[in-house]
């Protein structure tokens, strides 16, 4: 089939925005605790609203993309994308604002599913692991852009600097205390833009690969009697949370302990935390050709382990910084391992074994939530402390996951006859 580069680059910015909309949530949770005065379990609630999509459609997805196309559901998540942000923009409340990350939610679970078999169409099999990681590029890209385009609006906004047409008509459109709820604008736009670009676009005819399908509800009853399918269910689950349950808490740790500004310093941890974490794939990539996958799994989430130890336990708040940063680093190639272990360990059925392992993503709904609430009644030292048990579990994984293949090392012994 001819390569179609226009929709391959289309979907590395879709990619964009799926990151882009997903991983601003964090940097904004004390703008939220302070705009709507709500308790830090409350604040919790809004990751639960958006990752619960991902639990909910990820299975439903994969069918409607089958029945409907790639076309039609890219449009359909878009469009629900847009009423998501737009919604909140008109009315910004925390009750409507839960809402709308709901239907965000829905939509960028949609999408990833939908763009993956896409992508290897449009880019050629044989390109796809290159076009993967470029578009894992644009992914990690937005993941760092986002917090300091936040960052960016909000101290302009809040100190009157509205010297721009961008500032001056968003200072005009969203409320006064409630500055960063302009980075919802800036996603409504975004997100319409993508629905005209994407109707206006002619898609390639997709032919879905056996590992690609989602598979019939009795195949996936079926597999979720095999207790591996449920461990590495798991494993995605604590690895998400781990993710999330970090990457939302650190502004409001840091302005709780260190005294800094969650707008400036904490959304600059937070964009390097997504930016080290894309950096230290490629590391990862590299690694796991010289060394087995469960040995770098093992000594990545000790590592990591050994980050959040010192940036919840220091007294100096740079420290705690740079910290919080190297758990991103370390987190990295904890994705990509886990997932691959567990396709690894099954014979066959892997695209409903897909399905079920994206249900995972849920944990980014359920661990921010407890490390609120527990945040809540002990403080945030403690509840973010909670992540130490989704980490143990990652590194239990890397003990008793026995996959039928394992990862092709490099092998630097010479043959010798």
């Amino acid at each position: 089939m001819k390569k179609n580069y226009f929709i391959v680059v289309l979907i590395f910015f879709i990619f964009f925005v799926i990151s882009f909309l997903t991983n601003i949530i964090g940097p904004l949770i004390p703008e939220v605790i302070k705009g709507f005065n709500v308790s830090k379990g409350m604040a919790g609630l809004l990751n639960f609203s958006f990752f619960i999509a991902y639990g909910v459609m990820s299975i439903p997805a994969g069918i409607l993309t089958e029945r409907y196309k790639e076309k039609k559901v890219i449009t359909a998540a878009f469009m629900l994308a847009t009423m998501g942000a737009l919604l909140f923009s008109f009315f910004p409340t925390f009750g409507v604002y839960l809402v709308s990350l709901f239907l965000i939610g829905v939509g960028m679970a949609v999408l990833q599913v939908a763009i993956n078999p896409l992508l290897r169409v449009s880019g050629g099999e044989e390109n796809f692991a290159f076009t993967s990681v470029l578009a894992q590029l644009f992914f990690g890209g937005a993941s760092y852009l986002s917090p300091l385009l936040y960052s960016y609006l909000v101290t302009n906004l809040t100190s009157g600097n509205t010297s721009n047409l961008l500032l001056s008509t968003l200072d005009k459109l969203v409320p006064a205390n409630l500055k960063w709820v302009s980075i919802y604008w800036i996603f409504a736009i975004i997100a319409i833009a993508m629905v005209v670009v994407i109707l206006f676009s002619k898609f390639p005819k997709v032919e879905l690969n056996e590992d690609e399908k989602v598979g019939s509800i009795d195949t996936i009853r079926e597999l979720l009697k095999n207790k591996y399918v449920v461990l590495f269910f798991f494993g995605i689950f604590a690895y998400v949370g781990t993710e999330q349950g970090v990457a939302s808490w650190i502004s409001k740790f840091l302005e709780d302990y260190h005294g800094m500004n969650a707008a400036v310093e904490g959304a600059s941890a937070t964009s390097w935390f997504w930016g080290l974490l894309t950096i230290g794939c490629f590391l990862g990539l590299g690694l796991l050709k010289l060394i087995d996958s469960k040995i770098v799994l093992r000594v990545f989430t000790i590592a990591a382990m050994v980050c959040l130890a010192i940036a919840l336990t220091t007294g100096n708040g740079m420290i705690a910084y740079y910290g919080f940063i190297g758990v991103g680093f370390f987190a990295s190639v904890m994705w990509s391992i886990v997932f691959s272990l567990a396709l690894n360990s099954l014979k066959d059925n892997h695209g409903a074994f897909s399905g079920i392992l994206c249900s995972g993503i849920l944990g980014g709904a359920v661990i921010p939530l407890i490390v609120g609430i527990l945040g809540d009644a002990f403080g945030l030292r403690i509840g973010m402390s909670f992540v130490f048990l989704t980490l143990s579990y990652i590194f239990s994984l890397s003990f008793w996951a026995k996959p039928l293949i394992k990862n092709k090392t490099i092998s630097f012994k010479s043959d010798i006859s």
